[in-house]
């Protein structure tokens, strides 16, 4: 069955008593038994919920894995996932990285004795020098956040396995309906699934998909014990989210390859980061193993004076943090959503004060291009130059 179909029908064949096209949400958190030792497979719905567990069906089967986990937030979600290492542990991450991913790395797992080394994850010379006898696990997002770098998942994957490493993820971006992390070899994929799964910005949730036994029943031991788990009605909402996700996703794509090539000519911008864009470096590698581009891009300005005034005046396009949902959103990295990663690391990697990083909604094109338009026009009056 295709992919679209799968999405338009999660969940509709798995109420069998009244035969409800949605399935319902179960707000109950104890079960009965029905005599001592048998169970109805439902006993206490931190460890297994109703509509949580038609949810995690259609996740692993929609990223081609063996088991998912929904969680209460994708932090949460990372959270469960750190907890397979231990002290002394160590991690090989990606170098453009999401701000709260590193936070949780440098500030919290560190006190656990869980150390992390940062590298671009197409360096496999730079990644082999960085892999120690305590190495447990590399760490990817492709396309990073927010300036787009594209790892070539299966190349890696194959590194880490024959050094016996876990390849985990972090598929939020393109989700599985363009990108299936598990089909090239890696172990475990991560959604902030608050993002484009969800997809209305109403509901805050996380998901963990595994391949492979064993570490199917670790990862459902740790997020039973950690409990940090998605309940009953976030779960509706995200299924309800995911029912549409092929229809927003080719939209976010259209969307947001149409508003990079417009800014990519505008003359108050010096650089466009897309990987839909021929020019990217990760262009091919991104063709190679998705079969589509996300709805998020990042962009430079050619001076840092210009972000103030475009902030303030969008209308259309919302100044807020977030990014995946139908509503256009824009957000200044470097003071934002990356805040929590050190000015020298930032500078490095690129994300200065002239980064502007934009999920574009499903707005028409149009009218997003007439609002940055306008919005670009007022700041070039505000600082003195001339359209």
């Amino acid at each position: 069955m295709k992919i679209e179909s799968q999405l338009a029908q999660i969940g509709s064949i798995k109420e069998p008593v009244t035969g409800a096209v949605n399935f319902p949400i179960y707000q109950a958190t104890a079960f009965r038994h029905p005599k001592l030792g048998e169970s109805t497979g439902f006993d206490y719905a931190r460890t297994k919920s109703p509509t949580r567990s038609v949810l995690e069906e259609a996740a692993a089967q929609l990223e081609a894995g063996d088991a998912a986990f929904a969680c209460s937030s994708g932090m949460a979600a990372l959270q469960t996932i750190f907890a397979l290492f231990s002290q002394g542990d160590h991690l090989i991450v990606s170098l453009d990285l999401y701000g709260g991913t590193y936070r949780l790395l440098e500030r919290i797992m560190t006190r656990f004795g869980v150390t992390a080394s940062y590298v671009d994850t197409n360096d496999i010379d730079a990644m082999s020098e960085l892999c120690t006898p305590n190495t447990k696990a590399v760490l990817i997002e492709t396309p990073t956040n927010p300036l787009m770098m594209i790892t070539d998942i299966e190349r890696v994957a194959s590194w880490a396995k024959a050094r016996g490493l876990l390849t985990i993820v972090d598929n939020t971006l393109l989700t599985p309906f363009f990108q299936r992390p598990l089909e090239l070899g890696c172990d475990i994929v991560i959604h902030s699934a608050t993002k484009y799964l969800g997809g209305h910005n109403d509901v805050l949730a996380g998901l963990i998909v595994t391949k492979g036994k064993e570490l199917s029943a670790e990862m459902a031991f740790l997020h039973n014990s950690i409990g940090a788990v998605l309940g009953p009605q976030d779960s509706y909402l995200l299924m309800r989210g995911m029912k549409t996700l092929a229809l927003r996703m080719e939209r976010h794509q259209y969307n947001a390859t149409t508003i990079a090539n417009y800014l990519l000519k505008h003359e108050s911008v010096e650089e466009v980061y897309y990987p839909a864009l021929p020019h990217h470096p990760g262009h091919e590698i991104q063709n190679k193993q998705s079969s589509g581009n996300t709805g998020i891009f990042s962009f430079r300005l050619k001076d840092a004076r210009y972000v103030e005034p475009i902030l303030r005046h969008i209308k259309l396009i919302a100044f807020a943090e977030s990014l995946g949902g139908v509503e256009s959103l824009m957000t200044y990295p470097a003071v934002q959503t990356h805040a929590d990663i050190p000015l020298e690391i930032r500078q490095a990697i690129g994300v200065d004060d002239r980064l502007l990083r934009f999920s574009v909604g499903i707005e028409h094109a149009d009218d997003l291009i007439a609002d940055l338009e306008q919005a670009l026009a007022a700041a070039k009056r505000e600082i003195g130059e001339e359209l």
